[in-house]
């Protein structure tokens, strides 16, 4: 099965890089810890056990990390990745997946991929954790994108 030639939309692509990172884990534990100690931090202002200067430093902390997992991180992969600014076209193949452009062609067998998920605007294929390529949905019409989701689910084991 072969989609339809998709231009990455960035905005759609920002969020799907916030999605991934989100996911991971070791975000998501630290995260946690973060929220955790500004809440400690707050709890501990309001009953005037730390200074001010502690508390605005533990609030700052929470701001630095949301704007780095939220804006910066997502930007510095866009703009690093030539992959966004090209058109491709997705072909999903009985041994294979591959991508390909108007100069170029790149494929990769499926035992490749470690797993996949879906997010709401693409499909993601994850090479490790940390390694991925994404799929717009709307590269696939009408009853293609099911097939690609069966595809998906067939040839990439979660």
């Amino acid at each position: 099965m072969t989609s339809n030639l998709f231009f990455y939309n960035k905005p759609k692509v920002i969020q799907a890089l916030r999605f991934h990172f989100m996911g991971r884990p070791e975000i998501k534990i630290l995260m946690v810890l973060v929220n955790i100690f500004a809440i400690a931090s707050a709890a501990l202002f309001f009953f005037e056990k730390i200074s001010p200067l502690a508390f605005l430093i533990s609030s700052f902390l929470w701001f630095f990390l949301m704007i780095l997992f939220w804006f910066v991180l997502p930007q510095i992969i866009y703009k690093q990745s030539t992959t966004f600014k090209d058109s491709i076209r997705a072909v999903l193949g009985k041994e294979q997946f591959a991508i390909e452009n108007a100069t170029a062609h790149k494929g990769w067998d499926w035992n490749s991929f470690s797993t996949w998920m879906e997010s709401p605007h693409f499909f993601h294929l994850y090479f490790n954790p940390r390694s991925f390529f994404i799929v717009p949905k709307d590269a696939f019409e009408g009853d293609n994108e099911h097939e690609a989701r069966r595809i998906f689910s067939e040839k990439i084991k979660k």
